[in-house]
């Protein structure tokens, strides 16, 4: 018998397949609406690449279990791409800000502290990737 939880991760790795990626809360198993603004990892060094090939569903549960610590904080939440370039997955503690410049310097500031280069920030309504580095 499969739990709600199990359906929501489900839900999260078609969302990601299909759409190229999705924000959600995990605890309440509620999906963000789409807005316009800007998405990008809060935590860069808890973001985890994995190929392709991953069973996505299962990397999820093992993600959130992990951070749970963070992603009940009030602006986060499980964020999922699919890089268009290479098909890996990324997972991460996910934020957001609807002011493309601010947005920017947020990152790049994030990706200082975080010791990790944040790839590219998304932006659900707008279905567009900005790159903040070549790949």
């Amino acid at each position: 018998m499969t739990t709600k939880f199990e359906e929501y991760l489900q839900e999260v790795a078609s969302r990601t397949w299909n759409e190229g990626g999705s924000a959600s809360n995990p605890f309440l198993m509620q999906f963000l609406q789409v807005n316009d603004v800007w998405c990008f990892p809060k935590y860069p060094s808890r973001t985890i690449i994995l190929p392709a090939t991953v069973d996505l569903a299962a990397s999820l549960s093992e993600f959130v279990d992990q951070n749970k610590d963070v992603l009940c904080e009030e602006d986060c939440w499980l964020g999922t791409w699919q890089n268009p370039q290479t098909g890996e997955y990324y997972l991460d503690v996910a934020t957001g800000i609807g002011d493309f410049s601010m947005a920017c310097e947020t990152a790049q500031r994030l990706s200082l502290m975080g010791g990790r280069q944040i790839v590219a920030m998304y932006n659900p309504l707008r279905k567009e990737t900005y790159y903040l580095r070549e790949e």
